[in-house]
């Protein structure tokens, strides 16, 4: 029996080394180029799974604000009615790969904000994949964006992604803090982006006060003259390798 438990203590710690040691990971940034006769930004916002904000996504309708929506294929499950009305205006909505179960593309075993991590290569592509093949079934056109769960990677699983054909999603502002923000701060962060930010929130959470946040920043940009474009309207520079 003490000769088990010392093995065990010994696959434990040998565990905890190579997580330990493990490459940092890393949150790439996204801009877009800048151009045109006024500021612009990208509004990008994650549908990870559960329900679908319906103050963000008639605010986008009704003020024909362009966002590119990262879509699990659980949220695709769920929410047909949101699809459909995404697919009814698609020169506002671009449609991208936010994986299949929502699983953070780290291919190597831990936890992100709590999130088990896709642990090998395998997995990551498997992620990958599935929310692409998701997207089809729809009968989206093929997705050229990733953006994995948490939007944090180990640099290996970026190099899997790239090869795979995926430029990765990074931002520059997070305007919702992964929706847990207040209204008033979600909309002072959101109203504050500059030419060029790309911003990140949720359109998963329509109970969150950091939904009512969002609307607001975005037509205090509108007032403010900013133009709206989606991910493939535009270049963008991501940082890590992510987009060149």
């Amino acid at each position: 029996m003490r000769l088990v438990s010392k093995l065990f203590l010994a696959v434990a710690l040998s565990g905890s080394a190579v997580v330990a040691n493990a490459a940092p990971l890393l949150e790439p940034s996204l801009h877009i180029r800048q151009g045109g006769d006024s500021p612009r930004v990208a509004v990008t916002l994650d549908a990870c799974g559960g329900a679908t904000d319906s103050r963000i996504l008639s605010a986008l309708v009704q003020h024909k604000i362009p966002a590119t929506i990262f879509v699990t294929g659980t949220w695709l499950k769920r929410n047909a009615p949101s699809l459909d009305i995404m697919r009814a205006h698609p020169e506002l909505f671009e449609l991208e790969n936010h994986g299949g179960r929502h699983i953070p593309a780290v291919d190597t075993p831990r936890k992100i904000y709590g999130i088990r991590s896709a642990g090998s290569p395998e997995a990551v592509l498997a992620e990958v994949e599935t929310g692409a093949a998701a997207l089809a079934k729809t009968g989206e056109p093929a997705p050229k964006w990733f953006r994995g769960a948490t939007a944090q990677y180990s640099p290996s699983a970026i190099a899997l992604i790239r090869k795979a054909g995926f430029k990765i999603a990074g931002y520059s502002i997070n305007g919702d803090g992964g929706s847990l923000l207040g209204a008033r701060e979600t909309a002072r962060r959101v109203s504050a982006a500059k030419d060029g930010d790309v911003i990140i929130a949720h359109i998963n959470q329509p109970t969150h006060a950091a939904g009512e946040g969002l609307v607001k920043g975005l037509l205090a940009l509108k007032d403010k003259g900013y133009t709206f474009v989606r991910l493939d309207d535009v270049d963008g520079d991501g940082t890590d390798d992510t987009t060149n």
